[in-house]
């Protein structure tokens, strides 16, 4: 069940929504429970049973860790044994197959083949339960007693499959203490239509034109230029969209969610770029790895050796396969160069010229993203740079970029605060009519979103398969 469709719209989310508000104050949280398992297991029905496993073991390894704080050694040893049994159960079921094929590659060993289907959402709740233990262990957070919400924390369906991912020390008070009202229900209900726009207007859109362009038997030059850039646009506003209705969601029952995105694709730089896209992702790596490996202290061999290693585990986070691995490595090489090479060069530039030069680097990165092998990916970047011998341009590519031109200009504006600043100059010079203005605007998005998932079914989430 996805965020960005009729039964969770109308069915779901109502009547959670109603249950919710009608129980009282002690019982939200079981409520919310019990519909996030529900919400899992409705495209999981075996593997809610492995969340269930993960709420309960890390609840118990949590109190044991904190038994144990006044024992340094045995608590850095339940700590361990805890970190290795989530990851040993992250490594099968989303690396087995990718470990499998290396290995019967270069030593003499035949590993079967097993066809698991990746848990939806495995990723998200294993780091966000790695960090608690984490902070309980450094006594950053008090440890959870209440197993209900400790099995909120991990299962919460607003940010289960896709994030933001919620650090404990983020919302613990919340899970104890948290408060309603309808303008935070209404702000939420505002930040759930904003994001549901992204997706299904301009993610969905931009997804079917890049869908057509990949599926070309033959590509020009200007095809995979436009496939490219619809591909673009189209992850920005699939997951920034899928983050903002979750970060609604949240809202709706009490929570504050930080934002994952801060207009990405405004940065000056690549390693402004990552401070703006899956903002709790950054953190998450910073707080856990980067500064546990020593950060930028001890001289520039470790600091470069510290962000290699970071940005190769993020390549892998997001998928099992060697192209996910060389994009986080372009990316570390590309903060390693800017780092020790580029940083006094772009600080002169013009912030256009930064942002032109950020988007090239940032397009080209998707190719190995979107790709599914390192072939694959070396055959589209030699067609985006016309090295393969096709046509530099075709009747096709004219095409979608005739037809696409409108959509495409609308995405570039949505990626700034244009839209935002308008919006808000024409509320602040109508100011008593804000409420009606604001009404009336999120009621149409609503509504053209609604008719285009009843009259469309390509649907798809690009971060459900990380």
């Amino acid at each position: 069940m996805v965020f960005s469709s009729i039964l969770f719209i109308f069915t779901f989310l109502p009547a959670v929504l109603l249950l919710y508000y009608l129980a009282p104050a002690r019982f939200k949280n079981i409520v919310l429970l019990i519909f996030s398992l529900f919400f899992y297991a409705w495209g999981e029905p075996v593997y809610v049973l492995l969340m269930i496993y993960s709420i309960v073991f890390n609840y118990v390894m949590g109190i044991d860790i904190h038994r144990k704080s006044d024992k340094p050694a045995k608590a850095r040893f339940s700590l361990l044994t805890a970190v290795v049994v989530n990851l040993f159960l992250l490594g099968f079921f989303k690396y087995y197959g990718f470990l499998a094929d290396n290995l019967n590659l270069v030593l003499p060993v035949n590993l079967p083949k097993l066809s698991l289907a990746l848990p939806i959402g495995l990723s998200f709740y294993t780091f966000q339960t790695l960090s608690y233990l984490v902070d309980v262990y450094r006594k950053k957070v008090p440890v959870q007693k209440n197993i209900l919400s400790f099995g909120l924390y991990v299962s919460m369906f607003p940010q289960l499959v896709a994030g933001p991912i919620v650090q404990y020390s983020d919302v613990a008070q919340q899970l104890k203490n948290r408060t309603h009202s309808l303008a935070k229900f209404g702000q939420g209900a505002q930040y759930f239509i904003w994001g549901l726009t992204k997706k299904v207007l301009l993610a969905n859109n931009l997804g079917s034109v890049f869908q057509t362009v990949q599926a070309l038997p033959q590509m020009s030059t200007l095809s995979a230029w436009v496939g490219v850039l619809c591909y673009t646009f189209q992850i920005y506003f699939d997951f920034s969209g899928y983050s903002d209705m979750a970060i609604g969601l949240g809202k709706m029952f009490g929570f504050d969610f930080k934002p994952n995105f801060d207009h990405p694709y405004c940065a000056g730089s690549v390693t402004d770029f990552w401070r703006r896209w899956h903002i709790s992702l950054g953190a998450w790596f910073r707080e856990y790895i980067y500064i546990p490996l020593g950060g930028n202290r001890g001289g520039a061999a470790r600091h470069i050796r510290n962000i290699l290693i970071v940005w190769m585990l993020t390549g892998l986070w997001h998928g099992a396969s060697w192209n996910f691995v060389l994009w986080g490595l372009y990316y570390g090489i590309f903060l390693v160069i800017e780092k020790y090479v580029l940083k006094s060069v772009l600080e002169k530039l013009p912030h256009l010229l930064r942002v032109l030069y950020t988007m090239l680097i940032v397009m080209i990165g998707w190719v190995f993203f979107f790709c599914s092998d390192l072939g694959s990916a070396a055959t589209y970047l030699g067609t985006l740079f016309h090295m393969n011998g096709g046509p530099l341009f075709d009747n096709v590519g004219i095409y979608y970029l005739y037809t696409g031109l409108i959509l495409l200009a609308a995405a570039a504006l949505a990626c700034t605060p244009f839209f935002y600043n308008i919006w808000m100059r024409a509320a602040n010079t109508v100011k008593k009519r804000q409420i009606f203005l604001y009404s009336a605007l999120h009621t149409v998005l609503f509504f053209l979103s609604v008719a285009y998932l009843i009259n469309d079914t390509y649907n798809p989430f690009l971060y459900f398969r990380f």
